[in-house]
């Protein structure tokens, strides 16, 4: 598998690549890419590590050469949020570094499969579906915004609250990717039950995680090596998909038909074209019902957004 990390220099993108670098499957490559002049020196780094993984650095003339015959392209690039930053802050930056990543996707790897990291991921998904649109070379199975981050959160606040190993601990989150639509569906845990209160408290600190981080750093950044775990997860699922295994991962996808809306975190059934099943989320409880209506119009103008930004 060839892999390119865009954005391969910065917090999540280190942390990624790193991961990857030690995980993916023997004789794999790893493309890393960045406008940062340090890439060439993270490729070396990494390359110094005993795996069967081939590592390349591209300067920022060099993205046709990073991205050609990738299979997965993963997409943190960008600008990370600081105190006082809300996710739309992040907006203007990010969304024209992701169109200008994008387009080079669609010129030198219009095949590959497409993660999405960059914040706001609500806007930034819908935004790269419109630039491929436009390029002609548009897979709605193929294009994924990475929310698991929002699943590994929940997972490790429930397992700390009731004792459990996190390896027994399973949680469909669904929606989007910032503040309130992030919806964990605390009610299809198995194993465990929450009292109202725990399930108002633990739902906002889920969708609040990311500040959480943002204000613990005091400045210093926001949540780089908990997206980089979450992206390798992510990004390893889809290899072993690609590859032939069937694979059942929540992300941000394209749902046609949909009542909720035009892009939407679902559990998603991988397999060697990218998403082969949309699957349902299955029954919501009346307090999982009432959060999904109260975002939905929120959720769908960050959409809007994204559209907008692409075709005026």
């Amino acid at each position: 598998m060839k892999v390119a990390v865009l954005g391969a220099a910065g917090g999540i993108g280190q942390a990624l690549s790193l991961l990857l670098k030690t995980q993916l499957p023997a004789g794999s490559e790893l493309s890393l890419y960045d406008v940062a002049p340090v890439v060439p020196g993270v490729a070396v780094d990494l390359s110094h590590i005993p795996t069967d993984v081939a590592v390349k650095g591209f300067g920022k003339d060099a993205l046709a050469d990073a991205l050609s015959g990738c299979d997965v392209v993963l997409i943190p690039a960008g600008v990370p949020r600081k105190p006082g930053m809300d996710r739309s802050d992040l907006f203007n930056i990010n969304a024209g570094i992701v169109k200008n990543l994008i387009e080079a996707c669609a010129d030198n790897c219009p095949n590959a499969c497409i993660g999405v990291i960059t914040n706001p991921v609500n806007t930034t998904v819908a935004i790269a579906a419109e630039t491929l649109k436009a390029k002609g070379v548009y897979d709605k199975n193929k294009l994924f915004g990475v929310t698991t981050l929002d699943v590994i959160r929940s997972e490790t606040f429930v397992a700390e609250l009731k004792g459990k190993s996190t390896s027994d601990v399973h949680v469909p989150v669904i929606g989007g990717h910032s503040g309130t639509t992030i919806l964990p569906l605390l009610s299809q845990v198995e194993g465990v039950s929450f009292t109202d209160d725990e399930i108002a408290s633990l739902t906002k600190r889920i969708q609040n995680a990311g500040t959480e981080v943002v204000e613990a750093k005091a400045g210093g950044g926001s949540a780089t090596l908990s997206m980089g775990q979450a992206a390798a997860r992510f990004c390893l699922s889809l290899v072993k998909a690609l590859q032939g295994e069937s694979v059942t991962e929540y992300t941000y996808v394209q749902v046609d038909g949909s009542d909720d809306a035009a892009f939407f975190a679902h559990p998603v059934r991988l397999g060697k074209n990218g998403v082969e099943e949309i699957l349902p989320y299955g029954t919501l409880s009346a307090f999982e019902e009432n959060a999904k209506n109260e975002m939905l119009e929120g959720l769908r103008g960050d959409i809007k957004l994204g559209v907008e930004f692409v075709n005026g």
